[in-house]
């Protein structure tokens, strides 16, 4: 039996990334906005807490009106934001784990609207997920 209070997943980070977010690659306009913002998130999470184990991530992009243009209605798409924004934390808090960014067993994520640039970025969570899935690393098992 668990000790009054304890969870069954504890919370190991908590960041603010600051900048706007992008996901693919850009053809026109500013193309050079979302490798920008790719550096940001590794600017901004390079001195986080490295993820040692599986977890679970809750990401919540904030994204400016211009996100959502009249083609896109209801804003960029998440599995575009999400890739980009994986790909540039396998460089800071996935980089001591091995399969870097295949921890993550489970994902939440979601886009609100802000009303300026100056809103913009990610809210990132990252969960312990090992009691959760009660997952022993191959190499533990003997």
């Amino acid at each position: 039996m668990k000790p009054k209070g304890e969870f069954d997943y504890m919370k190991i980070v908590t960041l603010k990334i600051s900048g706007i977010p992008y996901g693919k690659n850009k053809v026109q306009g500013d193309v050079k906005a979302p490798k920008r913002w790719s550096s940001a998130i590794i600017e901004q999470t390079r001195h986080s807490c490295k993820v040692r184990e599986i977890c679970i991530l809750d990401v919540t992009f904030f994204l400016p009106e211009n996100k959502f243009p009249k083609d896109l209605p209801y804003g960029s798409d998440l599995d575009n934001l999400l890739k980009r924004f994986l790909d540039a934390l396998n460089e800071t808090i996935f980089s001591e784990i091995k399969g870097k960014d295949s921890c993550v067993v489970e994902l939440k994520a979601k886009k609100v609207l802000v009303n300026s640039n100056e809103k913009a970025g990610a809210l990132l969570r990252v969960f312990s997920a090992n009691a959760k899935y009660n997952f022993v690393p191959e190499e533990l098992k003997h």
